[in-house]
């Protein structure tokens, strides 16, 4: 063990090296391979000279970076938002390099949450503390580099797989409200009249209230981004009264979502990512 380490800024190297091991584990988890956090603890801190408590935080403060890149984290590891240039920079060439876990969230297309219907899961939407807000500049390239939004946007049978499930979703909570003549009026709008109408399915309150629903389905965590039209946008603000946000996440693994209301301001944060250009 290296003597006087506690204390010193951690070094490229190390970084390096905690980070490979925490993707390491991760990989064991998400494959379903058993794997002893301590034993891991154990190796860096005779490998580094670093105490069990320093790796735990840095291995947390990895959890805090996947967490803003919308890609899965190992469960022991609670984010800790601090986020070292140093820790970036390590993290990046490893997800350069990695082929597994930034392709998890694309390749799975969320087919076993779509058959389980009833373990959909709506709660309310996820608190927005401080530390979600903190960042760096090293930390915004990198999410502009793995843009989770994008990612999810490419990904078309996750959106399909989302708006399936929630069309099943509504047509149950009806029928369960003894509205069966509500339920078989449900319409997947999206699938049946294309793109371009705002919403995705279009539903009712069991007093016959029009709900029109807009889905936006992620396999990472509930505060990971998304794109919104500005159509979309538009038609909330048209039809408060009926439109209806449903951000789906962790839909791979436990599906679960919650129900936005206009004005959507109110909770999103809108950023301009594209200008429409017209000669002048």
């Amino acid at each position: 063990m290296n003597e006087g380490q506690e204390g010193k800024a951690w070094s490229d190297a190390e970084n390096v090296m905690v980070v490979a091991d925490y993707f390491a584990m991760l990989a064991k988890e998400l494959s379903g391979q058993p794997f002893v956090k301590a034993h891991h603890n154990q190796t860096l801190t005779e490998t580094i000279g670093r105490s069990k408590k320093s790796i735990e935080y840095k291995h947390m403060n990895i959890s805090a970076v996947l967490e803003r890149l919308g890609l899965p984290r190992i469960k022991g590891y609670a984010p800790l938002a601090n986020f070292q240039n140093s820790l970036i920079a390590a993290i990046e060439r490893q997800l350069s390099f990695d082929s597994l876990v930034p392709n998890v969230p694309e390749t799975t297309t969320g087919a076993v949450a779509v058959s389980d219907r009833s373990s959909l899961w709506i709660g309310p939407p996820p608190s927005v503390s401080p530390d979600d807000r903190k960042t760096t500049d090293a930390l915004d390239r990198l999410v502009r580099k793995f843009d989770p939004a994008a990612r999810d946007a490419r990904n078309r049978q996750l959106g399909r797989s989302g708006e399936e499930r929630v069309f099943h979703h509504e047509r149950e909570l009806l029928i369960a409200a003894g509205r069966e003549d509500l339920a078989r009026k449900v319409e997947w709008t999206s699938q049946e009249r294309g793109d371009g109408a705002g919403y995705d399915i279009a539903s009712f309150t069991p007093e016959g209230a029009s709900r029109l629903i807009e889905v936006k389905t992620t396999n990472g965590p509930a505060k990971t981004p998304f794109y919104m039209s500005e159509n979309e946008r538009l038609f909330s603000e048209e039809r408060p009264e009926a439109f209806r946000l449903m951000r789906l996440h962790d839909f791979s693994t436990r599906p679960s979502g919650f129900e936005l209301r206009p004005p959507l301001g109110d909770f999103l944060a809108f950023q301009p990512i594209n200008y429409r250009a017209a000669l002048r």
